[in-house]
């Protein structure tokens, strides 16, 4: 038996307000297909995908999709099929979901395929319990195929942070994997990661003071460097000389 999403109140958030600020920078660009006329837009396009699914900057050749995205050239899937494809593909598995808990992946999940962060602790926690419930496939489906995506995004565009008004871009400040996993990463790969473990090693470091020897200079003999083969010649000075005005 499924058990139901936890009822919660959203809380008044700026996309949850019509806008009346200027478009500038800062304003998020839209990608669709509708308006790709060649190849370079459709590229553009994906590459859009991937930054906003993977939240990298850099589209790299292992999170790369080349089944989704030949059936996206084509036009043979929509982009809303494409987005959820990369967020149940088994690279985004590896390093996103075993990386994180259900209440990260709540956050994350939220932010690159609704384009919104949560409303507070009470719809992360509902969410969660129907990650551990369902999954993360299924998961995916129901953010993907809800009316806020489909009144946000349709089938064509790819998501994006909506209005991006204070905050800086979610891929800046969210990373593929919390605090905990990259301190249990460094504490695998290198001992010394935790600020306290660094401190222990610290103090079990024994440090011995340089001894310094005297040395005496009483039987140094410093040998003779004057030059007694050349005469020396007297320079010849005549402090009366002139010189021509210009």
């Amino acid at each position: 038996m499924t058990i139901p999403l936890l009822s919660y109140a959203p809380s008044s958030q700026n996309q949850r307000v019509p806008g009346y600020e200027v478009p500038n920078e800062e304003t998020p660009w839209r990608y669709s297909l509708e308006d790709a006329v060649d190849q370079s837009d459709i590229d553009a396009l994906i590459w859009a995908a991937y930054r906003q699914v993977f939240s990298e900057h850099v589209v790299l050749k292992s999170t790369r999709q080349p089944h989704l995205e030949s059936q996206l050239t084509n036009r043979a899937i929509s982009v809303r099929d494409f987005i959820r494809g990369l967020a149940k593909s088994e690279t985004f598995r590896r390093l996103v979901v075993e990386t994180n808990s259900n209440y990260r992946l709540v956050e994350i999940a939220l932010k690159r395929l609704l384009g919104r962060a949560p409303y507070n602790k009470q719809e992360e926690l509902a969410w969660s319990i129907r990650i551990a419930t369902d999954g993360w496939q299924k998961f995916v489906d129901t953010l993907v195929d809800s009316d806020e995506y489909t009144q946000n995004f349709g089938d064509n565009t790819v998501p994006y942070q909506r209005r991006r008004y204070k905050d800086r871009p979610f891929n800046l400040v969210t990373p593929r994997y919390g605090d905990y996993w990259r301190d249990k990463l460094e504490n695998s790969r290198y001992k010394w990661g935790d600020i306290r473990n660094f401190l222990e090693m610290a103090r079990s470091v024994k440090v011995t003071p340089l001894q310094f020897k005297p040395v005496s200079t009483a039987n140094v003999q410093i040998p003779d460097t004057t030059r007694r083969d050349r005469p020396t010649v007297p320079v010849s000075i005549n402090p009366t000389a002139t010189f021509p005005l210009r």
